[in-house]
């Protein structure tokens, strides 16, 4: 992760002592599983695998798309998806004692289905295994069609996590081949879900050039298409090649935005520098868990 520029006193990536960490890593060494943690360069690897849990990555380390603040790599030729991977990521979770799991993938345009049924294949897997664990399912937008994203919600998972990534404004200059009304028709269809029994989720990162009323405007957008538990982090650059960041929101702020949210009616807001996609997971699905 290098950005080119000093970053603020308030943004300190924790290192925490241990030998979970090493662990985790050969779990997924052994099973020859992705995560998002490495492939993105995610500044809370350290911490969160030193508690024993990751973010498996499925469908391949390379992508389909070339989206401008992303670390993982694009691709235009692919191998067919592992048909053994979600029974590796099943035993991974297993052997990591997880309580809850979170699964995401590249987005793999390629694929008649945008590989649907494998982010199904993976929740029925881990269900299968590990009977009690909470699953959370981080999707591409598949294209935004409606039969491909309820292959995977019909498999159950616990939390839906879509995100909208940036404001509106800034959706084109970022996002490649996506768009901001896209994704929040992904996220109200999802929420629209027949008897649906699981939480959606989105997330936003800030510092790419947009607004305190562009941020505020988008999380109305989020809540008002069915999101009800809600991320903000501030963008780092992987390296220096990526978008350059803008500015560094200050803790303050990011409080703001989480009490504006919660009291638009969230259920579940973490926000901060360091928040990311599935930082903290668990412990924001768990305390607003639907009854």
């Amino acid at each position: 992760m290098s950005s080119g520029r000093r970053l603020p006193d308030w943004i300190r990536v924790k290192v925490q002592p241990g030998s979970a960490k090493g662990e985790v890593d050969a779990i997924l060494k052994n099973l020859n599983l992705n995560t998002v943690c490495r492939s993105a360069h995610c500044p809370n690897l350290h911490e969160c695998w030193q508690k024993r849990t990751a973010t498996f990555m499925i469908l391949g380390d390379k992508c389909s798309r070339n989206c401008k603040f992303c670390a993982v790599e694009h691709f235009d030729t692919f191998d067919l998806p592992d048909k053994n991977e979600p029974k590796s990521i099943a035993k991974a979770a297993e052997l990591m004692k997880l309580k809850f799991a979170v699964v995401t993938s590249v987005t793999r345009d390629d694929l008649p289905d945008g590989g649907a049924n494998h982010f199904a294949e993976t929740i029925k897997a881990l269900r299968h295994r590990v009977p009690d664990v909470g699953i959370e399912v981080l999707t591409p937008d598949f294209q935004w069609k409606k039969e491909l994203l309820y292959q995977v919600l019909e498999a159950e998972p616990t939390v839906f996590n879509h995100n909208v990534e940036t404001v509106r404004r800034m959706t084109p200059e970022l996002r490649n081949r996506a768009t901001y009304d896209g994704s929040l028709k992904v996220l109200k269809m999802a929420s629209e879900f027949p008897d649906r029994k699981f939480l959606v989720k989105s997330g936003i990162m800030v510092g790419v050039g947009e607004t305190e009323a562009e941020v505020e405007e988008t999380i109305g957008d989020l809540y008002d298409n069915g999101v009800e538990l809600l991320t903000i982090g501030q963008y780092l650059p992987p390296s220096a090649n990526h978008y350059p960041v803008q500015k560094y929101v200050k803790p303050k702020q990011f409080e703001a935005w989480k009490n504006l949210a919660l009291r638009i009616g969230f259920k579940g807001v973490a926000s901060g520098s360091l928040v990311r996609s599935s930082y903290m997971a668990e412990a924001l699905s768990d305390e607003k868990a639907i009854k």
